[in-house]
């Protein structure tokens, strides 16, 4: 049953005969994992809140930072530096006090992903890399739940659902991840900040449909916008049973390399901290934007931008460590998946956590 104050607050979807009270109610009782409180997931939390579904899992990892608010509208000046998915929930609890979160202040790995997606009833895929689209899907297969996914890349995106009541998945339209120099995200080339907006708000309007079971989802349909012209255009695609099949039993395990630390060493802040004190310093590289660079950097660092690595990496040393970083490790981690596997470079680590971990450990106790 629906108590006075949510009559009130439910008011308009209780208005339309395809939601009603019964709608609402599957609302109430539904359990909706979003994984990723950036771009993508702010507009999600904001509307699915509003709708009133009774459980968020909110997934995210990363601390708010400045340069997030010119689009994750859930977060203030106030909350930089705090932990995304905590000053998500608390920005959902403001919103809606009816609605219940569930914080997990982590990545979606191989190791959690199976437990996370098998406490709700559908997942929201807000993340900004490939191995975590890939990840989502094959433990949404293994689980049986839809995937609602959307993705964005400077002033276009794309949202669709995947593995929904028999459907096709994500690998039937995206069967092998894109080499890593070939995966750029939002920290590397920048973003429209209504996109995101845009985007996530289709994704809060198909999870709505799923729960609701109204309307005709996108299924078998990539929904594409362009939001320089403003034209949109839907990709027809078919469910292929080879792919489809794929779960987190039977998947490629190099699709979410970048995930399971597969074949690629690393040095912790600390570790990395007392190697430079040592007089026996690793050779450091820096795999970021000059833009980034410049801002701060690791002191006797060498720039070589993961976008023109290939063109560089005579400038890498083969026979002394090599420390790569970026601003999180994930683009460091790109960098030495393709140095190693294409190139055969044998002596590179990777800094976890990457220059927001040195300044979180090692700067602070300086």
């Amino acid at each position: 049953m629906l108590t006075t104050e949510e009559r009130q607050r439910y008011r308009r979807h209780l208005q339309l005969p395809e939601i009603g009270e019964s709608g609402q109610l599957r609302l109430k009782n539904a359990r909706v994992l979003v994984v990723g409180a950036g771009g993508l997931g702010c507009p999600v939390l904001q509307y699915l809140a509003a709708a009133g579904v009774g459980t968020l899992g909110i997934v995210d990892a990363d601390k708010v930072e400045m340069s997030n608010l010119q689009r994750q509208i859930l977060y203030g000046p106030a909350d930089v530096g705090q932990p995304k998915a905590a000053a998500a929930a608390r920005a959902v609890q403001r919103l809606n006090p009816l609605v219940r979160t569930e914080v997990y202040s982590c990545r979606a790995m191989l190791g959690n992903v199976r437990e996370l997606v098998a406490q709700y009833d559908v997942v929201v895929d807000g993340s900004d890399n490939f191995p975590t689209r890939y990840l989502l899907n094959d433990a949404c297969v293994s689980l049986n739940r839809p995937l609602v996914s959307g993705a964005i890349y400077k002033f276009e995106g794309q949202v669709s659902v995947f593995n929904y009541q028999g459907g096709p998945t994500y690998r039937c339209l995206f069967p092998q991840p894109p080499a890593a120099s070939e995966a750029p995200n939002c920290e590397d080339t920048g973003v429209l900040g209504v996109l995101p907006g845009l985007i996530g708000t289709a994704q809060a309007t198909e999870t709505l449909k799923v729960v609701l079971g109204i309307g005709e989802l996108l299924v078998g349909r990539l929904w594409m916008l362009d939001a320089l012209s403003f034209q949109t255009r839907i990709l027809k695609f078919s469910r292929k049973p080879e792919q489809a099949s794929i779960n987190l039993d039977t998947a490629n395990r190099a699709d979410y390399a970048d995930l399971c630390g597969a074949g690629i060493s690393t040095v912790s802040a600390v570790e990395l901290h007392e190697l430079l004190e040592s007089g026996h310093p690793p050779f450091l590289l820096d795999v970021r934007e000059p833009e980034e660079f410049a801002l701060t950097h690791l002191p006797g660092a060498t720039l070589l931008p993961l976008s023109s690595l290939e063109k560089g990496m005579a400038s890498i040393p083969r026979h002394h460590p090599v420390v790569v970083y970026c601003r999180s490790g994930r683009r460091s981690a790109q960098a030495i998946e393709l140095l190693q596997n294409t190139y055969g470079f044998t002596n590179l680590q990777n800094l976890t956590g990457g220059m927001l971990a040195w300044q979180d450990t090692v700067e602070k106790a300086v």
